[in-house]
């Protein structure tokens, strides 16, 4: 199999995401969920883009480590020429939570890398990178300094004080990280390649400023042309694949089409679950009230009590069996409530549980980053594939499973932040080409 990029995704929803991006554009693509072993790789046939789906997001270094040295191994017996770290485009993350510098040494750590790349911005999601400095939009309007950002200031598991992302990659051990800024950028091809030459050999990673759709395009150029010469490692959000994408499709390697199929209406009711605690998700949830069954989630209770747990199951799959969509979801941070990843892996039994008792549910929703990576682990599923989009950064994936009863089921990932205020509906209804808001949303998470 000769693989043209191959990523491996922090979570679950942007996983997901860097799949859309690279499927919209015609590319033959499959996410695993861990690292494949030769039937499931064979199973897949040709691909040009491999992925795989896991948690680092949430780990510490040594779970890291245990995490992805068999990723880092797997895709170099690959001889993959482009390998990705696919991190939230807000780079949240901290020493000893999800820590970036860790990630991107471990997946170079069978290689001896030619280039480094961070890809600082996404300005399809509103993330831009400036002078090294990282700023987002918010759901207000605004776009903010990402230590200044009213969500991602104050995240309750990594929050981002440092907006300079060389001094925050620095502070989780990745020092010494050149700068491509926006000018260098502006400036064209010429003066990319002599800043690049100028840092070679002085700096373990090169950040590389994004503003726009132009720099990616560059920014992909040098990605291309270093991977020609060896193993690039890359560090970024679906941003790193766009900047390949833009390239390939400029140099006439790949049709400059975007493949992006309609998503029918549900032919089933609908269960989703909303684990995320965003104030983007808890308005989400209030509006789909008029179209769901909303079942409230006690996390004490969820987490400490599996009989509550069977409870909640219980009453969801009863109206399920009876014709009604359901969404249940957990509310609003508590102070002295279950920590985030015990309530996100409760949130997998309880999933894992609805859909054994409602085996007509074929369409599932799931909210929150942690949430939708632990809940999708509790499911024996092995693999991926895309369907449609729902909205900016938020896609409909189909299920690969050896059971009959899970294979084919489709899956909405978003992160917390992630979609329009009418996502749920439109994961009932499904979406028409071009339809529906395609403005960027607030954070990936």
């Amino acid at each position: 199999m000769r693989l043209r990029y191959a990523f491996y995704g922090d979570d679950f929803t942007g996983a997901s995401d860097t799949l859309a991006t690279v499927a919209q554009a015609g590319l033959r693509a499959l996410l695993f969920l861990g690292v494949p072993d030769e039937h499931r790789l064979s199973s897949a046939g040709a691909l040009d883009v491999l992925g795989i789906a896991g948690t680092a997001r949430s780990m510490t270094p040594e779970a890291m480590h245990d995490e992805l040295s068999p990723v880092s191994r797997f895709l170099a017996s690959l001889a993959v020429p482009v390998v990705h770290y696919k991190c939230c485009s807000t780079f949240d993350s901290a020493p000893g939570i999800g820590n970036l510098a860790v990630a991107l040494r471990l997946l170079a750590a069978e290689s001896t890398p030619r280039l480094m790349p961070i890809i600082g911005g996404q300005p399809s999601l509103g993330r831009y990178c400036f002078m090294g400095n990282l700023f987002a939009a918010a759901s207000d309007g605004e776009v903010y300094r990402i230590d200044c950002h009213p969500t991602m200031s104050r995240h309750p598991v990594t929050p981002m004080h440092e907006s300079d992302l060389r001094r925050h990659l620095a502070a989780q051990g990745l020092e010494g990280i050149g700068l491509v800024d926006v000018r260098t950028l502006d400036a064209g091809d010429e003066a990319i390649d002599a800043r690049l030459a100028k840092l070679h050999g002085q700096n373990e990673a090169v950040l590389f400023d994004v503003a726009d759709a132009r720099h990616l395009a560059r920014i992909g150029r040098v990605i291309c042309r270093e991977a020609v010469r060896g193993t690039v490692i890359a560090l970024g959000a679906s941003s790193v694949a766009q900047a390949l994408i833009v390239h390939w499709q400029a140099t006439g390697e790949l049709p400059q089409t975007d493949v992006t199929p309609r998503v029918a209406p549900a032919s089933t009711p609908v269960f989703a679950l909303a684990g995320s605690q965003s104030p983007v998700t808890a308005r989400q949830v209030e509006l789909a009230r008029a179209h769901y069954k909303v079942v409230p989630l006690d996390t004490s209770r969820l987490v400490a009590d599996p009989a509550a747990n069977d409870l909640y199951a219980t009453t969801c799959a009863a109206a399920l069996g009876s014709g009604r969509s359901v969404l249940a979801h957990t509310g609003a941070v508590q102070d002295g409530g279950p920590a985030g990843n015990d309530v996100a892996r409760a949130c997998g039994r309880l999933l894992a549980r609805v859909l054994e008792l409602a085996p007509n549910v074929r369409r599932v929703g799931v909210a929150g980053g942690d949430t939708s990576s632990l809940s999708v682990s509790s499911l024996d599923i092995w693999g991926l594939s895309f369907i449609g989009a729902l909205g900016p950064g938020v896609g409909l994936v189909r299920a690969h499973a050896d059971a009959r009863r899970l294979d084919g089921i489709e899956l909405m990932l978003k992160g917390g932040q992630m979609g329009p205020p009418e996502i749920f509906e439109l994961l009932l209804a499904g979406r028409q080409q071009g339809t529906s808001s395609d403005r960027p949303e607030p954070i990936e998470s």
